[in-house]
């Protein structure tokens, strides 16, 4: 099971977009400027993001992004289903209905597959665990653990650029 880097950057940039004043929003050039990656890349993750209803998109030559909901209100699993979508990660394709006894006709009562019932269920407590965690919590975890100086100079370096 992997997620794609897109879920990473996504979880990083949106707490970029905490501080920023409710009446101006985050250019996705300097998003990308400050990540290190390409506008197109990080544009595509924002317009799902966008979709989403996670962030909401600003026209204009001052336009960019901003939350379109409370830090509290969006978690690490909204952000990870708006990026990869709702599928499941396991995908049960019903491989005992192949097998030797039901092909012979030896087996012939429906069964809940053993597999995808803990597979499932292990996906659920893995999407509870992530709904719980919010943005809030992350920057208040940022803030604890990070130097002071690097969340300053973060701050400093969105506000400069929407001057």
């Amino acid at each position: 099971m992997q997620y794609s880097v897109g879920v990473e950057y996504a979880l990083h940039c949106l707490v970029y977009l905490i501080d920023a004043p409710s009446e101006e929003s985050v250019g996705i050039k300097d998003l990308a400027e400050f990540q290190g990656l390409s506008e197109t890349f990080l544009s595509k993750v924002f317009g799902k993001l966008s979709k989403a209803g996670i962030v909401s998109s600003i026209p204009g030559v001052k336009g960019g992004y901003k939350l379109a909901k409370s830090p509290e209100d969006i978690s690490f699993w909204d952000v990870v289903e708006a990026v990869e979508g709702p599928k499941p990660i396991f995908q049960c394709k019903n491989i005992k209905d192949n097998g030797y006894l039901y092909r012979e006709g030896c087996c012939s009562a429906p069964s809940f597959c053993t597999i995808n019932l803990v597979m499932l269920e292990a996906e659920e407590k893995m999407r509870n665990y992530l709904r719980g965690q919010t943005l809030a919590w992350l920057n208040e975890e940022l803030e604890r653990t990070l130097p002071k100086q690097i969340r300053e100079d973060t701050r400093k370096y969105f506000r400069k650029s929407n001057i």
